[in-house]
C-alpha cells in the first residue's frame, strides 16, 4: 500500500513538469517560426540571390511542420482538454462544412460560442477578430463582418 502511495505521489509531481515541457517546447517552436520569418525578410530587403532566398523560405515551412507535428503530440497526449460539452448552436441551426469566406449570422458568434485561444494553443485573434466553436470546429470570425478567416474542422472529439 505505501509503494501505492509513493507511486501516486510521484506520478503526481511529474506530470506538471511534462505539461511545462510541452508548452516549452511549443513556444520555442513559434519563436524558431518568427526568427526564420524574419530571415526571409531580410534576404528579400537586401537583394539577396533567389536561391538563398528559397532556402530561408524551406527553413519555414520545415519550423511550421515542426510546430504543427508538436500541436498533434500535445492534441494527442491531451484529448480530455478537446472533449468539449455537447455543442448547441442558435436557433434553426443546422451543421454544414465550411470554408474561409463563409458568412455567418452573428448570433453564432455571440460570447457564448467563444473559444479562450490559449486554452486550446490557438494562435492569437487580431483585433476585431473571435475563434468560436461552430459544431465541432472551431473558426477565427472577423467581428465586423461575420467572414470566416481560419477554420479548423474536427477541432473537438
Amino acid at each position: 500500500m505505501r509503494n501505492f502511495i509513493i507511486a501516486g505521489l510521484m506520478a503526481a509531481t511529474l506530470m506538471p513538469t511534462v505539461a511545462t515541457a510541452q508548452n516549452r517546447e511549443l513556444r520555442n517552436d513559434r519563436q524558431d517560426i518568427r526568427e526564420e520569418q524574419r530571415d526571409v525578410r531580410r534576404a528579400v530587403r537586401n537583394g539577396a540571390d533567389p536561391r538563398e532566398i528559397r532556402d530561408q523560405q524551406r527553413d519555414v515551412r520545415e519550423a511550421r511542420q515542426e510546430y504543427r507535428g508538436d500541436w498533434q503530440d500535445y492534441r494527442r497526449g491531451n484529448p480530455n482538454v478537446f472533449r468539449g460539452p455537447a455543442y448547441v448552436g442558435p436557433r434553426g441551426y443546422a451543421y454544414r462544412s465550411i470554408a474561409p469566406g463563409y458568412r455567418f449570422n452573428n448570433s453564432y458568434y455571440d460570447r457564448r460560442y467563444w473559444v479562450d485561444p490559449y486554452r486550446y494553443r490557438l494562435p492569437a485573434a487580431a483585433y476585431g477578430r473571435r475563434w468560436i466553436r461552430y459544431g465541432n470546429d472551431v473558426v477565427l470570425v472577423d467581428i465586423r463582418t461575420g467572414r470566416a478567416v481560419t477554420v479548423y474542422n474536427r477541432f473537438f472529439f
